[in-house]
């Protein structure tokens, strides 16, 4: 299941600036427990998947689980051994534009141990620099 949007209004989007704060997102909004990202970073459908089934595994259908991001921004690549020119790449991947601060995962119904160790191993999936947040801490 890879993350990408149905449609979007253009095929191809400049690479864009990553600088400052999360503005949006930056709180445990749904469950009890979160990820939370602590670098600027393009977060990729690959990485979000790998997360993702490794939360799920962890939890053995036990709990829920929120992705809190979502890849909508296209990446392009040219062809290797292509000459320079001749126009911009076709689009290769989509990835999340994550800013410090965003709350990446969170999950619910489990013990705090649990959730910690089930969001250690997303982080290992992510390669993103992250901490472990809880609903109380927040505040």
């Amino acid at each position: 299941m890879v993350l990408q949007p149905a449609k979007s209004k253009f095929r191809k989007q400049q690479r864009g600036i990553m600088k400052g704060h999360g503005t949006r997102g930056t709180t445990v909004a749904f469950g009890e427990y979160g990820l939370q990202s602590l670098v600027n970073a393009w977060v990729t459908t690959t990485q979000i998947e790998a997360a993702r089934v490794a939360v799920t595994r962890h939890l053995k259908r036990h709990g829920k689980v929120w992705i809190r991001v979502f890849p909508d921004k296209p990446v392009t690549k040219k062809p290797a051994e292509t000459r320079m020119g001749k126009g911009k790449g076709a689009p290769e991947t989509w990835v999340a534009v994550v800013r410090k601060g965003r709350i990446l995962f969170e999950v619910d119904g489990i013990g705090p141990a649990t959730a910690q160790e089930a969001m250690s191993r997303a982080a290992a999936k992510l390669g993103i620099r992250t901490r472990f947040v809880s609903r109380s801490t927040m505040r």
